[in-house]
């Protein structure tokens, strides 16, 4: 039998479209999307390389590397790997697909192994995976915080356990049919509003964030990290400064997709203490990416989360109605959350495992 060959390779991000290496990242893209089109039934999840690279670009803050695995000069497998920039970080997260005609020939543990590498040599001895698990029969594995469970002998499950991975927390992938009754929009909003009370209002803006709220939205970030349900999964905190809110603005701003953002003011004090975000592509037959949202634990209980997402959903229909449905991810146990995407009208469309190694 002949022997399968393949090579692994890291690719230099391109700095622009159209730039040096563009083909390659496009392809290294493509694989991405066919492997979330394939664990979700949809291809509303996909994004185009002029929309991620941005991101890829963003290496100040957020370091990353992109491996592929090509064969006969195809590119067929990618490995994604992102870590934080400070030296004594011990996190990384890392993602592997591989496009499922060529699954099965030693694609993926070779992408896996080469990411575990570098990681093992910058010293992240914690490395996450979010990986999709498409619904099967048979046993289940259960997540330790107690919501939601991935089949068992799905072939990602087998994968990630082989290595020694541990399930730690079970991710909802949600959709919203549009548009949403207006009706029913303004009968949710109306209700929140008064359950909040006279201390709180809503404030709006498109891609950059007003100066005034730069310090604000910086805490607001900051804390996402550490006040987002992450199970023991245990992610760092992320620093945001005010500079760093401006210079991510300024490279998104290169990208096709618009940024609708609702944040709530407390009167009080002065200070925004929620915020939510969606990133709209700019093709109105494709989805809407429902992003950050997040009310600082001193302020919940007071239905500001239902105020968020009515406040910007309505946003979405006077600037860019439509669109055909909403995308989000909340966590199994993040049951507030939930319950708020639901009154709504969000559906399930999926689930991911987010899984944990701790290497020696």
């Amino acid at each position: 039998m002949e022997t399968f060959r393949f090579e692994i390779e890291e690719l230099t991000v391109p700095a622009a479209p159209q730039a040096p290496g563009w083909a390659d990242f496009v392809a290294a893209n493509g694989v991405r999307n066919t492997v979330e089109a394939e664990a979700y039934g949809t291809v509303d999840l996909e994004l185009t390389a002029d929309e991620v690279l941005p991101g890829w670009l963003n290496q100040r803050w957020e370091p990353k590397r992109l491996f592929v695995a090509r064969t006969e000069g195809r590119i067929v497998g990618h490995g994604h790997y992102e870590t934080l920039p400070e030296d004594s970080a011990d996190h990384a997260w890392l993602a592997v697909g591989v496009l499922p005609e060529y699954r099965g020939r030693g694609i993926g543990t070779a992408l896996a192994d080469r990411l575990e590498a570098v990681a093992h040599s910058e010293g992240r001895s914690v490395q996450i995976v979010y990986a999709p698990s498409p619904d099967a029969p048979g046993e289940r594995l259960p997540s330790p915080t107690g919501f939601g469970s991935v089949p068992l002998d799905n072939p990602e499950v087998r994968f990630l356990q082989r290595r020694g991975y541990l399930l730690e927390q079970v991710v909802r992938a949600s959709r919203l049919p549009l548009p949403v009754d207006p009706v029913q929009l303004r009968r949710l909003g109306d209700l929140a509003a008064l359950h909040a009370g006279p201390d709180y209002s809503v404030v709006q803006w498109i891609d950059r964030t007003p100066p005034v709220w730069l310090p604000d939205l910086a805490v607001l970030y900051s804390r996402m990290s550490t006040d987002a349900p992450s199970a023991g999964l245990a992610e760092p905190e992320q620093r945001w400064t005010p500079e760093r809110v401006s210079q991510e603005e300024q490279k998104v701003a290169a990208s096709p997709r618009t940024t609708l953002t609702s944040a709530v003011l407390h009167g009080p004090s002065g200070h925004l203490v929620g915020f939510t975000e969606l990133e709209v592509p700019a093709e109105l037959g494709r989805a809407v990416s429902q992003e950050d949202t997040l009310v600082l634990r001193e302020h919940r209980g007071r239905r500001l989360g239902m105020l968020l997402k009515i406040a910007n959903l309505e946003l979405l229909t006077l600037e860019r109605t439509g669109h055909p449905s909403v995308l989000t991810y909340n966590a199994e146990e993040n049951r507030h959350m939930l319950t708020v995407n639901e009154a709504i009208g969000f559906a399930p469309m999926g689930y991911e495992g987010a899984w944990r190694r701790d290497a020696q």
